[in-house]
């Protein structure tokens, strides 16, 4: 380390050449030691031919003679600068200025440093010292030199404005003893770098706290350099500093800014996005951040829009919260609770005014913020050590919904203006994310309110099937959508399972889905076999289509539904497609299977026919129909594809449907699913044996009478003989018809379940109608009087004829 003995004489700084100046050290009997390309390129002498020869060669003889007497004015003094002619290698003479001190190396041992830079002989020369020598000390770059110790040998005066004491102090001291708030082994790290490598560190960044100002972070840009003397042994090290706190500070506001328009905003969850904005504060702008919201806000309604009113308390939800310190140990209260204000405190008149708050020092014994919370702000203010405080309103679109507080604490710096400008500045991008996911959770409220009322309130159990559900609609990003589930009971003690749904999300998928589970339950009331229900609910689409205009595609098209309709007295499934993934049907030994469905076209799309199949299954069997979101979030394990997935979630044991559908959307439905996911699991139950009774009749008018017999003796096994004489008016006029207007083979069949169903099969397809006879007519009365007589009654066709059947209520 190289240090001035002195830094001026007779009131005058000594001048020192930092711009393009050659710097050259000597031992105590002035022969060079060490000779920088600064210096050759100024004498045109390589270093080969001068390093260990007398520096006195170089000059020009009057100025050589004159170098013992200005080493003398230099011990006298502590340092000489002045004017000399040196030699270039050409023997062209050259003016230099040339700075001139005595200093001393770690061991104690005497050198010479030189400074030399070239001198114009133009009339403004004396200008030009005086710039060298307020480049020397006065610029705002310090310098220092150390040796390979790391020990101050030289530093100028500016050097002394970044803290650590006067450059006399430094001598023979490192760095972590003059800096101890500094880090100092990062610092001495890149020192030793360059002695070892020789190759200049230029522009190294460093973030510390200066002895000169313990409060306040500063950035430093430092150069290294390595001074290398005799036969290339170094020296030590030459170094710069420059104070770039500000640009420093600007650039880490953009950086803040750039990851608040990324960071903030990622959902339209209102707390998610309150949570995003005071995690992007932590811990670049505060040490800790609260960010409270109006309970309408989160609620998806209308901020406020005056003043919070003259309560003396004014609560607000805690919508986010972060803190540099592990557990956030400066919160009063939790996320989701009510924070509870007075109604002069800073967040509250920060929110009634629209304008900011800050202060630089928080008084600690100062009035209490918090209500409700004795002692809570100012236990947090003593015991956390917070400081200083800023407070910020969450404005969007005129209108205010909240407040974010910031806080640092010891030994941290005050917010200035410049940190309440950036605070300002992202909070306000991320108000306009809220005010947007605010607006979002109203419409998908209002969106999941209608899903809702349009989707079966619960399903109940049935004696043909026990039935479970499972619906959960997409995230908040891809917006409700339009899929449906129905259990439609039909004649006959069957019941139809529906699952469809309809492309899109939003108001339009919902009204849509809402229209086509009216029309699929008005065309199964028809009693319709599952392929034609799905022609006349393709024919509806289409028409729809049309009717929106020609180029004009509505949400209807596209549309996938599912049809499967379950008899209990034959034990089997009769089902049709329109572009939806077959179901899966679990044996009651616990083997899973998709059905061997043939899936059709998409509802008004091409038009094409259904196919129905009939599938057999034994009691206790359980069928599984879904939405293609359940398998959409389900590739989630590599080498093991989602319909596998499916197939083991419903092959694992459990105890009810229940637990089954809440263990299948746990396995395969992510924590974020991008689509609406239903599940409707149906477990058989055969009908008993003793439930029903069937006969075939010959198409002959005197079985009529037999008939009835039969099905009196039936309702007399049941222990019904309430019904006798109505079922008996029923068997005779639904018998009477087929003979006399259907054709052959006759069967009646009576069905006891939760109604009383009488039915009578014939081969005919003519359609019988209810009309009202006129007084004269011999005929015409028997359905109607049926109708009168019974709780529904209607007639649903087969591949090979028709059923006509009508219902008894038990009566107890």
């Amino acid at each position: 380390m190289v240090d001035f003995e002195e830094h001026g004489h007779g009131g005058r700084r000594a001048p020192l050449d930092v711009a393009d100046a050659a710097l050259v050290l000597c031992d105590a009997r002035g022969r060079v030691e060490s000779w920088p390309e600064g210096a050759e390129r100024l004498f045109g002498h390589p270093a080969a031919d001068v390093v260990g020869r007398a520096a006195a060669a170089l000059l020009a003889p009057d100025d050589a003679d004159r170098l013992p007497e200005l080493a003398a004015e230099c011990r006298a003094h502590g340092s000489w600068s002045g004017t000399l002619t040196a030699r270039r290698k050409n023997g062209a003479p050259v003016d230099v200025m040339v700075q001139l001190a005595r200093v001393t190396d770690g061991e104690g041992a005497a050198h010479w440093l030189v400074v030399a830079a070239e001198a114009s002989s133009l009339p403004g020369w004396e200008m030009s010292r005086a710039v060298l020598e307020k480049l020397l000390m006065q610029t705002p770059v310090g310098m220092a030199v150390v040796d390979t110790d790391l020990r101050f040998v030289w530093s100028n005066l500016a050097l002394e404005r970044f803290g650590g004491g006067r450059a006399r102090d430094r001598i023979g001291r490192r760095l972590a003893e003059v800096q101890p708030g500094l880090d100092a082994e990062a610092l001495e790290e890149q020192m030793r770098r360059v002695l070892e490598s020789g190759e200049p560190v230029l522009g190294y960044e460093h973030i510390g706290r200066p002895q000169s100002e313990p409060r306040h972070e500063r950035a430093h840009a430092m150069s290294f350099v390595r001074l290398d003397g005799f036969n290339g042994r170094p020296l030590g090290v030459c170094y710069t500093v420059i104070d770039i706190t500000e640009r420093y500070r600007n650039r880490q506001r953009l950086v803040l800014l750039d990851r608040a328009g990324t960071a903030i905003g990622q959902t339209l969850d209102v707390l998610r996005t309150a949570q995003e904005l005071a995690d992007v504060a932590v811990p670049d702008l505060a040490d800790f951040v609260t960010v409270d919201l109006l309970d309408s806000v989160i609620r998806g309604g209308e901020p406020l829009t005056g003043p919070p009113g003259d309560a003396d308390r004014v609560a607000l939800r805690r919508g986010g919260q972060q803190s540099s310190r592990a557990g956030i140990p400066e919160a009063v209260v939790a996320v989701g609770d009510l924070a509870s204000y007075h109604s002069w405190s800073p967040p509250i008149r920060a929110m009634a005014d629209g304008t900011s708050w800050r202060v630089e020092w928080l008084d600690p014994h100062g009035p209490e913020w918090a209500a409700d919370v004795p002692g809570g702000r100012r236990r947090q203010l003593r015991e956390q050590g917070l400081h200083t405080a800023m407070v910020v309103p969450i404005r969007a679109r005129g209108t205010t919904m909240g407040v974010t507080s910031f806080f640092r604490c010891a030994p941290g710096e005050p917010f200035s203006p410049d940190d309440q400008r950036l605070a300002e500045e992202f909070v306000a991008r991320a108000a306009v994310c809220l005010d947007n996911a605010r607006r979002y959770t109203r419409e998908r409220a209002a969106a999941l309110t209608l899903q809702r009322s349009l989707l079966p309130q619960g399903v109940a159990d049935h004696s043909a099937l026990s039935l479970a559900t499972c619906y959960r609609p997409a995230d908040e990003l891809a917006g409700v959508g339009g899929d449906w589930f129905d259990v439609i009971p039909l004649s006959g003690a069957r019941l139809a399972l529906v699952v469809g749904e309809v492309r899109g999300h939003g108001i339009n998928a919902i009204a849509t889905m809402g229209r086509l589970r009216t029309a699929v339950q008005t065309l199964a009331a028809l009693d319709l076999r599952p392929e034609e229900l799905l022609a006349r609910l393709d024919d509806l689409v289409s028409r729809v289509s049309e009717e929106g205009g020609k180029g004009t595609e509505t949400g209807a098209t596209g549309t996938s539904c599912l049809y499967a309709v379950y008899d209990p007295v034959g034990r089997c499934f009769t089902m049709a497609s329109a572009g939806h993934p077959p179901p899966v049907i679990v044996a009651p030994d616990g083997t899973a299977a998709y059905a061997e469905l043939p899936v059709g076209p998409q509802l008004g799309v091409s038009g094409l026919p259904f196919e129905a199949v009939e599938v057999a299954v034994k009691e206790d069997s359980v069928l599984a129909l879904y939405t293609d979101g359940l398998l959409a979030g389900a590739d989630r394990e590599a080498g093991q594809p989602a319909k596998e997935r499916l197939l083991h979630a419903l092959a694992a044991p459990g105890d009810s449907l229940d637990a089954l559908c809440e263990s299948v959307i746990g396995a395969l439905v992510p924590r974020r699913q991008h689509d609406d996911v239903t599940l409707l699991l149906a477990r058989t139950r055969g009908l008993a044996t003793d439930r029903f009774a069937s006969w075939e009749l010959a198409a002959d008018p005197a079985v009529v009478g037999r008939s009835r017999e039969m099905a009196a003796r039936q309702l007399a096994e049941w222990g019904l003989p309430a019904l006798t004489f109505t079922t008996e008016l029923v068997v005779s006029e639904l018998v009477t018809n087929a003979i006399r207007y259907g054709s052959g083979p006759i069967r009646l069949r009576l069905i006891l379940e939760h109604t009383l169903i009488c039915e009578v099969c014939d081969g005919s397809s003519t359609s019988p109608y209810l009309r009202h006879p006129r007084t004269t007519d011999e005929g015409g009365r028997g359905l109607f009087l049926i109708s009168q007589f019974t709780h529904r009654w209607g007639t649903r066709y087969t591949t090979d004829g028709k059923v006509i059947w009508a219902e008894q209520v038990l009566t107890t």
